[in-house]
């Protein structure tokens, strides 16, 4: 499922909720055999009807089988409560876009829309969702609900998120993800976009990525990144200057004189991030601005399950 097939007349991200549910739509479309329990039918079972109830749920299609009038008993207790958490320091907003690009084709751009297509799913599994966005300071919180306006609400943030100008901004992950933790008291998935490039003590930094699994919370780690740059270094030989978008420090240089260099060390600490999370039972999962969901999507499904 490619990104730009649903969006042959979708340019906007003022249609965020259209295109999020397209993108699960293709999803559940395009599995033949859901692996999942619970996730190919949008209801638990059937009973038989009782007169005098509402016929709304009524499957006829079972009727014209059987000539008999059965009920679709939806699951009414919410399943699973998720927490949303996005990066929206500077470096998230990058790669600057051009007039003609999407929204998505920067870091904060696909984790808004990631993060929209995951509310879908959620929603139409009657799963309860919140959010929190941070960057140099903890700039929204809504705790896990299941109610339409309160999708609504979630969906107009992180819209906000892409129309609010790109100022510079530092982060500090380490501070609010202790707070986030704080604040999630019930048993939860917390899912976290963040493309990782915060200074500091690596140590402090996991430490606070641990504090997120107390009370039993499962964390998966979207790890999100432009894979042409910022892991292959895939720069022409024009000289080129380098600018920290978070601390505005600047370096001038031919890519080519150091692109060994940069992507062994930056492959090699990929690799520490992805030993450290799987050591502290985080699921880290990389991904690359510009790919399709299907990812992100069974990544959610099958924590989901394991989360029992």
């Amino acid at each position: 499922m490619k990104i730009e097939s649903q969006l042959e007349k979708i340019s906007s991200f003022q249609h965020l909720e259209l295109l999020a549910n397209q993108i699960v739509e293709g999803f559940i479309s395009g599995m033949h055999k859901s692996p999942f329990h619970g996730f190919s039918a949008e209801f638990s079972e059937h009973k038989v009807y009782n007169v005098g109830e509402s016929t709304k749920h009524i499957d006829w299609k079972l009727f014209a089988k059987t000539d008999r009038l059965y009920t679709k008993r939806f699951e009414e207790d919410t399943n699973l409560r998720c927490h949303i958490i996005i990066d929206n320091s500077s470096s998230m907003h990058y790669p600057k876009l051009e007039n003609n690009e999407q929204f998505f084709e920067n870091k904060i751009g696909f984790s808004v829309l990631a993060s929209a297509v995951l509310m879908n799913l959620l929603k139409k599994q009657r799963d309860a969702i919140g959010l929190s966005v941070f960057s140099d300071t903890y700039e929204y919180y809504s705790p896990e609900k299941g109610s339409d306006r309160h999708h609504r609400m979630i969906l107009n943030t992180l819209e906000s998120l892409l129309e609010k100008p790109k100022v510079q901004k530092n982060t500090d992950t380490i501070t609010f993800l202790h707070q986030i933790a704080e604040k999630i008291h019930r048993r939860s998935m917390i899912v976290l976009f963040t493309d990782m490039f915060q200074l500091g003590d690596e140590q402090a930094l996991f430490t606070a990525l641990q504090h997120l699994k107390h009370n039993k919370h499962k964390v998966v780690l979207f790890h999100v990144i432009d894979n042409k740059t910022e892991l292959n270094f895939d720069f022409d030989t024009t000289p080129r200057k380098f600018i920290d978008l978070e601390t505005g420090d600047e370096v001038n240089l031919f890519a080519q004189n150091v692109k060994e260099e940069y992507e062994k060390g930056i492959n090699a600490y990929f690799k520490k991030l992805e030993l450290t999370c799987s050591q502290n039972k985080i699921k880290y999962v990389r991904v690359g601005v510009g790919e399709n969901f299907e990812k992100i999507l069974t990544t959610y499904l099958v924590e989901k399950q394991n989360l029992g």
